[in-house]
């Protein structure tokens, strides 16, 4: 699925009405959904940026190229396509940990990379940025996305950029495309136009659903789901990257079973609604979703792509002989087969067929609450940090956790809305939360973020604050000051885990339009919480001082599994 084309000059006598070679990739890319792009400019990608500021793509300036990276794939996540663009050698290297976290989450992220010119690299030169043979970089981005371009040649430019990103689209994965700079104003020949626009709802994958066999694997679905006592539904990612929340939600209504979420898949139904069980990660998350999900006789994985967080590093207790797992291509029933049956249509099949279920909804515990909230003089601590957050949640809120125990502890978080939780849940990559908060908001400007992030992941990516307050967004920031690595020193503890203490709640002094809050106590942090919530001009940022040995209890049992697992290794 990777690939390059082969070198050549540009035509000659091209006619005056051959589109430009960055003239086209930038209208491809709007044609996607793709009305902002992030990035760093750099000498060898210059000509491309004078290209897009004079479309009718917004380009937004990151602090650096990862936070690039990372903003393109929360804007990926609530738009369907994100895109960045960065210099040769050095931007591009740079993105490389954010590029392959985004393929381990599924997120279709494009990466334009400026490249020095054909005519420069024919004598093989020495130039800057360069680390080796030219061909490196794109080797080294062919392993960690679904599809790699190089426009060097005008005769193929064109049907290299429509196969890379109907790439992106169809494996919702990031693509890389490399632009000398010297093609950017290159007319390229033209071609058919097979794909006029891109309808995200449309099928992501190639080829449709062999029907007999979709019909077979339906039938014996719903003869399982007509003899099961107590069936259940575990909902994960590739539901969510699919596009498929509102055929999933359709299917749960008419089956009136009950559901519960992976952690990469957390929020792919609305969390408030009846018959929802909370997030499933084995013995690591809550007792109510994990008893029911483990004694259902009949259990129907939807887009559920196993890994050992959403496995509960290796506690989860599901037996086989009593699944149904669909994924994006082939349908398992028990132990028998179905290729070529794609996710959308067995979901869809399901909810128009199924009949409902006689039995009650199983009744789990509620959301965790704060009613007594503010004690007087009481610290703060990780606990009551989300119980009053659940209380504080707006349907017009969409969360974003950074690693660590800021995503262990949101599993206890419950959304209003479908879609509203953002997070490197199975990659777990440090400074994730707020760049991505970024991209969220850009692509979805009417839902306010709330950012859980520690000190630490702060201190990697926390710039980008600035950038928010620059366009005049206003994300509510929750840093979790416990002065270190909490989740390392959970699992092996030493003098390792120790960082700067800094003083989070001053740097509106530095970012600009950004309100910041100290919050040691509930108090405090009330007071902090209900001025952030009416400030509208920036940012804001809490920071809430948390003991360094206070944790959440899913942490916790984290902790104790890794801890055997590196101790033993």
């Amino acid at each position: 699925m990777s690939g390059t084309s082969t070198l050549s000059g540009a035509p000659e006598c091209a006619p005056t009405d051959w589109p430009r070679i960055g003239d086209y990739l930038i209208a491809r890319l709007k044609e996607a959904g793709v009305d902002h792009l992030f990035g760093v400019p750099g000498d060898y990608v210059l000509r491309f940026y004078d290209r897009l500021c004079r479309s009718e793509i917004r380009h937004i300036g990151t602090t650096r190229e990862d936070t690039a990276a990372f903003a393109a794939d929360g804007y990926a996540r609530c738009r369907g396509l994100g895109a960045l663009a960065v210099t040769y050698g050095v931007g591009a290297l740079n993105v490389v940990n954010a590029v392959a976290g985004a393929n381990a989450e599924c997120s279709p992220v494009v990466v334009v990379s400026g490249a020095p010119g054909v005519a420069e690299q024919r004598d093989d030169p020495q130039l800057h940025h360069r680390f080796g043979p030219f061909r490196f970089q794109r080797e080294i981005f062919e392993r960690i996305t679904v599809a790699c371009a190089v426009l060097d040649d005008p005769y193929t430019a064109l049907r290299e950029i429509d196969r890379t990103l109907d790439a992106a689209r169809r494996y919702s994965r990031p693509v890389y495309i490399e632009l000398p700079r010297d093609r950017v104003d290159t007319p390229a020949f033209p071609i058919p136009r097979e794909t006029p626009g891109w309808d995200p709802a449309a099928d992501q994958a190639e080829g449709a659903s062999d029907p007999e066999v979709l019909a077979e694997a339906v039938e014996e679905t719903l003869t399982l789901l007509g003899r099961a006592q107590v069936p259940a539904i575990l909902a994960g990612v590739e539901v969510h990257r699919r596009g498929l929340q509102d055929l999933l939600a359709d299917f749960v209504r008419q089956a009136r079973l009950p559901v519960a979420a992976t952690l990469t898949g957390k929020s792919v139904v609305a969390e408030r609604q009846p018959g929802y069980l909370g997030v499933y990660e084995g013995a690591m998350g809550p007792e109510g979703a994990r008893a029911v999900i483990e004694r259902a006789d009949l259990l129907l994985l939807l887009g559920v792509t196993p890994n050992d967080i959403d496995l509960g590093i290796n506690t989860a207790r599901l037996d086989p002989a009593r699944m149904v797992r669909a994924g994006q291509e082939e349908v398992w029933v028990h132990r028998h087969r179905f290729p070529r049956v794609h996710l959308r249509d067995f979901i869809a099949a399901l909810a128009t067929a199924v009949k409902p279920h006689p039995g009650p909804l199983p009744e789990v515990p509620g959301p965790l609450t704060a009613p007594d909230f503010p004690r007087p003089g009481a610290p703060m601590t990780m606990a009551r940090l989300m119980a009053r957050l659940n209380d504080f949640l707006t349907p017009d809120m969409q969360v974003v956790a950074d690693s660590g125990d800021c995503l262990f502890a949101a599993v206890d978080l419950r959304v209003h809305e479908r879609s509203e939780f953002l997070a490197s849940a199975y990659y777990t990559t440090m400074g994730f939360g707020v760049p991505a908060a970024l991209g969220a908001q850009v692509a979805r400007p009417s839902r306010r973020p709330l950012v859980l992030v520690g000190d630490g992941a702060f201190q990697m990516t926390g710039t980008e604050l600035s950038t928010a307050a620059r366009l005049g967004l206003d994300p509510i920031v929750i840093l979790c000051n416990n002065r270190g690595y909490t989740t390392e020193r959970f699992i092996l503890e030493g003098p390792f885990n120790d960082i700067a203490d800094w003083r989070f709640h001053r740097l509106g002094e530095l970012f600009g339009p950004l309100r910041g809050f100290l919050a040691p106590t509930e108090e405090a942090f009330e007071e902090a919480l209900g001025a952030a919530l009416a400030f509208r001009d920036g940012p804001s940022l809490i920071e809430v001082g948390l003991r360094p040995d206070d944790c959440s209890a899913a942490l916790n049992r984290l902790g104790e599994r890794l801890r055997a697992v590196v101790q033993d290794g």
